[in-house]
């Protein structure tokens, strides 16, 4: 069998990533090869699985659907020729016998659809959460939001259809709650979990922590710039919590790779933090000069290391924060300007993960929401039960693994 896996953003390759692994651990895996919708999908050649076709890095970083100025953008960086292109390299691939698996949400599904290949859809961008949760509907304080449940599921009736069409073999929604809905519609629905959970395992990087110190995870996103705004943000509310928190602090920064470490050192340098000699792990150790308290903070690329040490997190991103909230840890959420972390993607993010998300409407505010969470067990463990329900349990990539070999290959 040959399988070509569509994605559309950087964290549904992550996700993608994950299933192509799981296949490649089986004795019939099949010939893969991936096409990225959305960037240039450097981590598919990176794990050695071949890129097909045509792939750019335009400039909304595929966050079109959140602002018109970014689509337009979008147009003049040669969004339409580069999906013609795509389109046909889709429809080539199915001559030639292949399938398809479509991660992400209806743009990959769409393009599964119109290569008239056999196809299986991995649902990672919606959830019906986003509407309700196991009580029922959500209440929305605008009258026209209340109006996305119009048609019975956050999968509008063209995502219905697509999902339900008889090439379209497998449908691995992201949670119980959206399997439980799809499946009243003729879908082939199988709920095995959320691969985001996937891959967390702690890496044995050690972290200069104490019994009793309350350790923060940051999570200021990956995406240049917006992530450097978002650090701001999130310093700010970190001075908060070291002049009112009465407890040793210790703040475990979550960077990605790709990131520009002079800028966030020349930020934290402005807000007086001080580079310690040494490092630990793989990160660079900082401490705040004057603090009656004591604060450590670590920039570091070990993440799931950080979330998986991090009693809390103040975080501004999309994929990183849903996987803590996974763990069973509670969220402080920061709005920022975008074009991803906008208010109303923190807000939704908040129906998405409930009680496990709380949005903070100003840095300043942090510590006093943070000391109230702290001084609430019952609502930390009903933060821990709801994370895990919500995220699924590690696993799903080799669950969805086996059943796109069983429901996709033709012999």
């Amino acid at each position: 069998m040959k399988l070509l896996c569509l994605s559309n953003g950087h964290g549904e390759d992550a996700i993608a990533l994950r299933i192509l692994h799981a296949l490649q651990q089986q004795p019939n895996c099949p010939e893969l090869a991936a096409l990225p919708l959305v960037g240039a999908g450097h981590g598919f050649a990176q794990s050695g699985i071949p890129v097909i076709g045509p792939v750019k890095q335009l400039p909304s970083g595929g966050f079109i659907y959140m602002d018109s100025k970014q689509f337009a953008r979008d147009l003049k960086g040669g969004l339409l020729t580069l999906t013609r292109q795509q389109l046909k390299t889709v429809r080539t691939w199915a001559q030639q016998g292949g399938a398809i698996l479509a991660v992400g949400d209806i743009v990959p599904l769409l393009f599964a659809w119109c290569s008239g290949a056999p196809y299986a859809f991995v649902g990672t961008a919606k959830s019906d959460y986003y509407l309700r949760d196991e009580a029922g509907l959500l209440p929305r304080p605008r009258w026209f939001d209340r109006f996305e449940n119009w048609s019975g599921s956050v999968y509008l009736p063209w995502e219905r259809w697509l999902m339900s069409r008889r090439r379209c073999r497998a449908v691995f929604p992201r949670d119980r709650l959206t399997s439980d809905t799809l499946a009243r519609w003729k879908i082939p629905v199988f709920d095995v979990g959320n691969p985001m959970m996937d891959g967390l395992e702690p890496t044995g990087v050690e972290f200069p922590t104490r019994w009793d110190s309350l350790t923060v995870a940051l999570i200021p996103g990956s995406r240049p710039p917006e992530v450097y705004d978002n650090w701001q943000q999130i310093l700010q509310a970190v001075a908060g919590l070291v002049e009112t928190v009465g407890r040793k602090l210790v703040f475990l920064a979550a960077i990605a790779p790709s990131i520009d470490r002079d800028l966030l050192h020349q930020a934290l340098t402005t807000s007086g933090w001080r580079a310690r000699d040494g490092n630990a792990g793989d990160g660079t150790v900082y401490t705040l000069q004057a603090s009656l308290q004591g604060a450590t903070l670590l920039l570091s690329t070990a993440f799931n290391d950080c979330i998986q040490t991090a009693d809390v997190a103040i975080a501004m991103a999309g994929t990183a924060t849903e996987q803590f909230v996974g763990l069973g840890k509670p969220a402080l959420l920061l709005p920022g300007k975008g074009p991803q972390f906008t208010h109303a993607f923190a807000e939704a993010q908040t129906r998405l993960l409930g009680p496990s998300a709380i949005l903070v409407a100003q840095p300043n505010q942090t510590s006093q929401v943070l000391q109230r969470l702290l001084n609430d067990p019952d609502r930390l463990q009903l933060i821990a039960e709801n994370g895990r329900r919500r995220m699924g349990a590690p696993g799903a990539s080799a669950r969805i693994a086996g059943y796109i070999l069983e429901c996709l290959d033709p012999n």
